[in-house]
């Protein structure tokens, strides 16, 4: 038996907490238990290189998909790095492994190699655990799985407390996980995040099979393990918030500046770079265009708490953007790539407005009819691009080609292609 069966015998799947209707089955009404404390106890935390060999001859002893899951300090420190990694596998228990004192988890990643990984929303966690050796060849996203059946609450807790009929405490998900001693709550709420996700997989391959979506999320499975890491966000400053504020070509100079230079600032001492300045400020600064340190100090952001050194550093940003010649000032906006905003197309193309209204309307109609998100269904990029520029002959073959074109999977194609057809053979112009 695993885990969640040896505390309470057959769950099967319940409806406690949002599962998807189930078509005849029982709900349980049984109030959900309160999962305290991991079966085996809080494991010590893995951090010489003697402990970790013995985590990894463990682990490739054990049998059967192995949870994981890794911790953040977001909000906190420069990056996206992982400061605590937690897994669990049938015959080896769980292990929670400091990266920060192991750096180097490619042994285990290695010992991993084949195994299923069973992760929760496993995009977020990928891209750290990438950076410390361990990157899956084959996975099981629970949250995913959860969003393809149908469940409209997909987070951990809210899915092992319908599914499965536990409580786990989420009291620490927003703590500084750089953190060094980590308190024991915080590490007994890292073990219990790994203690069921095998049983909730479980769970959820047995709700997707009968919902006929097996295969489907399989396919999903396979594309997320073997895409490549991301590529670096083109001007990343263009991101900060209230941008929409900033018209003039030399405030967005000046928001560049100030961005770069909080970015450099806070890569140099781990810090988020929120807590070195704010994206309001840098907004504002932009706005106001101060004069001076005095000018700026006036300004929301600056000021009371922030010493004389920083303001000068903040205003040398400003004074750069102010210096720089027309030529040297960032576009309004960056290069469009694909479509325009559909907001533009009723008076750039109505033809094309009107295969992608119809097109929505079919696509929401579909993922009501199968239970599901409209983004899970098709990306709504993909979408628009095929609505955008269709094939010159609207039949089923090169539909369903354009939309594989654009990295739809097979179940995507096979699914979509015909609404899109319709779509597009409406709005076609008279042969």
């Amino acid at each position: 038996m695993t885990d969640a069966q040896d505390t309470a015998a057959d769950v099967s799947l319940r409806t406690t907490g949002g599962a998807p209707p189930d078509d005849g089955g029982s709900s349980a009404a049984e109030a959900p238990i309160p999962l305290l404390e991991p079966r085996e106890g809080i494991p010590p935390v893995v951090a010489d290189a003697d402990a970790l060999a013995r985590v990894i001859a463990a682990f490739a002893a054990g049998t059967g998909p192995v949870a994981v899951d890794a911790e953040r300090a977001s909000g906190y420190r420069y990056g996206q790095r992982a400061y605590l990694v937690q897994l669990r596998r049938e015959g080896a228990g769980t292990a929670l492994i400091d990266p920060v004192a192991c750096p180097d988890l490619s042994g285990l990643g290695e010992a991993l190699s084949g195994v299923e990984w069973v992760l929760h929303a496993a995009t977020q966690d990928l891209p750290c655990l990438r950076e410390i050796g361990m990157m899956p060849t084959r996975l099981f996203d629970t949250e995913l799985a959860g969003r393809l059946a149908g469940f409209p609450r997909v987070g951990l807790g809210a899915m092992v407390e319908g599914v499965l009929g536990f409580v786990l405490e989420k009291g620490h998900s927003a703590v500084d996980w750089s953190t060094r001693p980590l308190p024991e709550p915080w590490l007994r709420y890292a073990a219990l995040d790994v203690e069921l996700l095998v049983d909730l997989r479980d769970a959820l391959e047995k709700e997707l099979d009968r919902q006929g979506k097996l295969e489907w999320a399989r396919q999903e499975f396979a594309a997320i393990a073997a895409a490549p890491p991301a590529e670096p966000r083109k001007d990343p400053w263009r991101r900060t918030s209230g941008m929409h504020k900033v018209r003039r070509r030399r405030q967005l100079a000046v928001v560049r500046e100030l961005w770069q230079t909080r970015d450099r600032i806070a890569q140099r001492r781990d810090v988020s770079p929120g807590k070195v300045l704010s994206d309001a400020a840098i907004v504002e600064a932009a706005l106001a265009l101060p004069a001076d340190v005095q000018a700026l100090t006036a300004l929301n952001g600056f000021g009371n708490r922030m010493g004389r050194r920083q303001l000068e550093q903040w205003q040398a940003a400003v004074d750069r953007a102010r210096a720089l010649s027309e030529s040297q000032l960032p576009a309004p906006g960056q290069p469009v790539t694909g479509p325009p905003p559909p907001r533009a197309w009723a008076d750039k193309d109505p033809a094309a407005a009107a295969r992608l209204s119809a097109a929505r309307a079919g696509v929401s109609a579909l993922a009501e009819r199968l239970n599901m998100p409209q983004e899970n269904l098709i990306s709504p990029d993909t979408v628009r691009r095929v609505c955008w520029e269709p094939p010159k002959a609207v039949d089923a073959e090169t539909v369903g080609g354009a939309l594989a074109g654009h990295g739809a999977r097979g179940w995507q194609v096979e699914q979509v292609t015909p609404v899109l057809v319709a779509a597009l053979s409406a709005g076609a112009p008279p042969s």
